[in-house]
């Protein structure tokens, strides 16, 4: 593996021996860091939206199912 930062970039190279479904998940994660490394929520704020969501899923699936009666 060889680490280069040119400019205002990281390139990093793999063997192509490497799996590349085994790069991806470690850039997917990389990704998350990237984007929540300047949130505020805290974990009960996720719970929360995550509660609400599965909420509005369920009765939208309901809805659809035609359970609402």
């Amino acid at each position: 593996m060889i680490v280069e930062r040119q400019k205002n970039e990281i390139l990093v190279r793999f063997s192509s021996r490497m799996k590349t479904s085994r790069i991806q998940t470690i850039l997917d994660y990389l990704r998350y860091e990237e984007l929540t490394s300047k949130s505020t929520a805290t974990e009960n704020d996720v719970d929360e939206l995550l509660k609400e969501v599965k909420k509005g899923r369920w009765n939208r699936t309901k809805e659809e199912l035609g359970l609402n009666d």
